[in-house]
């Protein structure tokens, strides 16, 4: 696990100025240091359209991990299914689907039809798999999202943010990569009908493997997408533009900005000793202090070497001491702002010295 120094709450101060879009809002962000590279209205409430389905998948990770389904069930399909309207896998009612094929239809053919009756085999109905999308949502931090169905088909309990759906997209990316990695198939043919995938990043940049397009007439055309290169994962949420080149063309320049003018580094290893503060009253003199995690950082690519840091320690440190108790803190800092505070914590267990030992350092405290 990584620590996150950004929350998707602001993008920190840069001096790279970011491209200018036409979409109604969007958010860049980067998957292992939690940074907001970019960002615009990202938290005003849009209709997701079919980029729901990302979390119909998330939802369907959880059902097959904790064995409440499983890739080789067989779904009956229902009636409510089958009429289903919009984007359709063309699944036909009283016809056995199984997960797997379910899976293929609503992640590669955005299929209404497969997204409902993945929803009814979950939970019964389409209403109460709603409840476990908002459910999970909430779970996730996606404090301005809220589903209403397994489609994205308008309804006014249906909206989110742009900043919610990276936040989505990361914790598919992280929870369930085995799900993830169908996002990146271009096309699926079920049923002798061939459809391609709609996301036309795919067929246009080999670094992007995901995720989902999205598109009414109210919210407009979204896209919701990630891309990896160099080990550095960028999501980039764009909603609300008006056309399908104009979100492929806004995603595009967005990734290609982020890819562009920053890095993801790992700063410090976990555990690794950053610190030997004087011990007073233990075995020992010292203490070696550092993050229980790997840390990692998102900068301005080539501004590595000007980073700085400096720790605060708790004073005096006093023995006994466990392994993973917080001592002090350290922040990182570029050109005097700080990007990051990272927690530091006793990386051994530390008991208490002989009675002499303790009332001699008790004595030399006196005069520190």
């Amino acid at each position: 696990m990584l620590i996150s120094f950004f929350a998707l709450g602001a993008a920190a101060k840069v001096d790279i100025p970011a491209p200018r879009l036409d979409a109604r809002s969007y958010v860049l962000y980067e998957q292992d240091s939690g940074r907001v590279l970019a960002e615009s209205n990202a938290d005003e409430r849009v209709e997701p359209a079919s980029i729901t389905k990302v979390m119909t998948v998330y939802v369907a990770g959880h059902a097959l991990r904790e064995g409440i389904i499983s890739l080789d069930d067989e779904v009956v399909v229902s009636e409510k299914a089958w009429k289903m309207e919009g984007s359709r896998m063309f699944i036909e009612v009283g016809t056995r689907v199984t997960v797997d094929q379910l899976l293929e239809g609503i992640i590669v053919q955005s299929g209404n039809d497969a997204s409902v009756a993945l929803a009814e085999h979950i939970s019964g109905t389409e209403e109460v798999f709603a409840g476990l999308m908002t459910e999970q949502a909430q779970r996730l931090g996606m404090k301005n999202s809220s589903f209403a169905n397994a489609t994205g088909l308008p309804d006014p309990n249906t909206f989110t943010t742009a900043r919610d759906l990276a936040l989505l997209a990361a914790a598919l990316v992280r929870d369930f990569p085995e799900l993830y990695a169908r996002f990146a198939r271009k096309e699926y043919t079920y049923n002798d009908i061939r459809q391609p995938n709609r996301n036309r990043l795919l067929y246009r940049d080999d670094s992007v493997d995901g995720i989902k397009t999205g598109h009414t007439e109210a919210a407009g055309y979204c896209l919701l997408s990630s891309a990896k290169r160099d080990g550095m994962r960028l999501i980039a949420a764009v909603m609300g533009t008006d056309s399908d080149t104009s979100r492929t063309e806004a995603s595009q320049a967005l990734l290609n900005y982020g890819f562009r003018f920053f890095e993801t580094r790992e700063i410090y290893g976990a555990e690794a000793v950053l610190a030997e503060p004087r011990l007073w009253g233990g075995e020992v003199e010292t203490l070696p202090v550092g993050p229980a995690q790997a840390v990692t950082l998102t900068i301005p690519r080539g501004r590595y070497d000007d980073l700085s840091a400096k720790a605060t320690l708790a004073e005096p440190l006093r023995a006994p001491v466990a392994k993973g108790q917080r001592v002090g803190s350290m922040a990182i800092q570029l050109e005097g702002e700080t990007l990051a505070e990272i927690e530091l914590v006793a990386l051994r267990d530390t008991a208490e010295g002989s009675l002499f030992s303790r009332l001699y350092d008790e004595l030399m405290l006196m005069f520190e």
